[in-house]
């Protein structure tokens, strides 16, 4: 089954390159960057070696419901991109490729996220992604936070 959704974003950010990978190298940054009313938690012991084949484990709760998402590290490519996607979890499909390129000095952080769910339009419409705009808002706001606007 091909995705259905995508949803982009993109962010610059006035840090060098190597720096930005770096932090996104480091699977417990993910619970920094996830709002708390997700109630994030990663399950999978640490240190996490990030790789192609990497399989983490995470529990969430989404609208109130206990969440066991499990994701594949598919494309390891230090340090310009990597792709994470849902082995197990509230989606049919999730493939989020994270790129990260220098420009000026700066780091562009883009993200593009290919997914698809049970509902159709209707639910993504009214919740799926109205939900990870909140999400992706959230961690814009974090990552600037972090790394200065």
């Amino acid at each position: 089954m091909s995705p259905v959704y995508e949803l982009s974003s993109e962010l610059s950010l006035p840090r060098p390159h190597q720096e930005v990978f770096e932090f996104f190298s480091n699977a417990k940054n993910l619970e920094i960057l996830t709002p708390k009313w997700l109630h994030f938690e990663i399950l999978t012991p640490e240190p996490i070696d990030l790789r192609a084949g990497t399989l983490i484990d995470y529990r969430l709760r989404l609208r109130g419901v206990p969440i066991h998402w499990r994701s594949e590290i598919t494309v390891w490519e230090p340090p310009v991109r990597f792709v994470d996607e849902q082995r197990k979890g509230p989606y049919r499909v999730w493939i989020h490729e994270h790129r990260f390129e220098e420009r000026a000095g700066s780091t562009q952080v883009i993200d593009q996220v290919r997914y698809d769910h049970f509902g159709g339009w209707v639910v993504n419409r009214l919740f799926v992604a109205r939900d990870l705009e909140k999400v992706f808002t959230f961690r814009r706001r974090k990552l600037l936070e972090i790394f200065g606007s």
